[in-house]
């Protein structure tokens, strides 16, 4: 066994690894760029208590107060919910419509009757004056659509 024992050892001692210098390393020469320049980490992450960087003072939460729950549009949301079926008298939609101005309620048909009714209300008023360049655009709009409803859109012929 110690024939064995005297092989092993002599021949473990007679191997050496074979050691190779590298002469030239071509990614270990280049200069290294720097990544984030510039950038500092807002968060610090040296402890468990809140960092602010300085004298800066921790930002606290605003003090709690409560909105106002009897604003007119929270009170009146639903109003008119049940007014068909508590009403003594059928009631139209249009009616009920508060937030469409009153020449736009009820008004059926195309963008040419809309804005034809549109510039009969405002033609009496101040709209012309007081807006020059706005009328100006609506009576052009409806210029336009005329011609385009006389030349574009088909007839129907009456039966004479």
């Amino acid at each position: 066994m110690s024939s064995l024992t005297s092989f092993v050892s002599t021949a473990w001692k007679a191997w050496v690894p074979q050691i190779t210098a590298v002469r030239f390393r071509y990614w270990a020469d280049r200069p290294r760029i720097v990544r984030r320049y510039g950038y500092k980490d807002p968060i610090d992450q040296t402890g468990t208590l809140a960092h602010t960087g300085g004298n800066k003072p921790v930002i606290e939460l605003p003090i709690y107060r409560p909105k106002n729950a009897w604003t007119q549009r929270k009170a009146l949301f639903g109003i008119n919910n049940y007014i068909d079926i508590l009403a003594e008298e059928p009631i139209k939609v249009t009616k009920i419509m508060y937030n469409v101005p009153a020449w736009l309620r009820g008004v059926k048909g195309t963008e040419y009757h809309v804005l034809l009714k549109k510039r009969q209300m405002l033609k009496r008023g101040v709209y012309p004056l007081a807006r020059p360049t706005k009328w100006k655009e609506l009576e052009k709009r409806i210029r336009y659509l005329y011609k385009f409803m006389n030349r574009k859109t088909k007839t129907f012929y009456s039966n004479k």
